[in-house]
């Protein structure tokens, strides 16, 4: 099952709020989620955010997902954080690599 972090539509017609949420990849948009992360309210000026960076780390690092909508708000409200994904996937790519290396000498 793959978990992608995405929002989910509530509100009326017209007056948009999401929701933040982990969920299987296969579902519908507004359908059955696995865990609700926080929330996002497009009307107010500036949009208001609340997430919960604790679950949406461990989700992300458990290998969901996230939206590009998503990807920008976490990016906004946890700074540094794909930076600090970004680099400790090339150090592990880097040290895989010298092993390799060293192995065939």
């Amino acid at each position: 099952m793959a978990v992608a972090l995405r929002l989910s539509r509530r509100g009326r017609t017209k007056r948009p709020f999401y929701r933040i949420v982990a969920a299987d990849a296969e579902k519908r948009r507004d359908g059955r989620f696995l865990e609700m992360l926080g929330t996002y309210d497009v009307l107010q000026d500036p949009p208001a955010i609340k997430l919960d960076q604790e679950r949406t780390k461990y989700w992300i690092e458990h290998g969901a997902k996230p939206s590009q909508t998503v990807q920008s708000i976490i990016a906004k409200e946890i700074p540094g954080y794909y930076e600090e994904i970004e680099k400790r996937r090339l150090d592990k790519l880097q040290a895989s690599r010298a092993k390799r290396k060293a192995a065939s000498k």
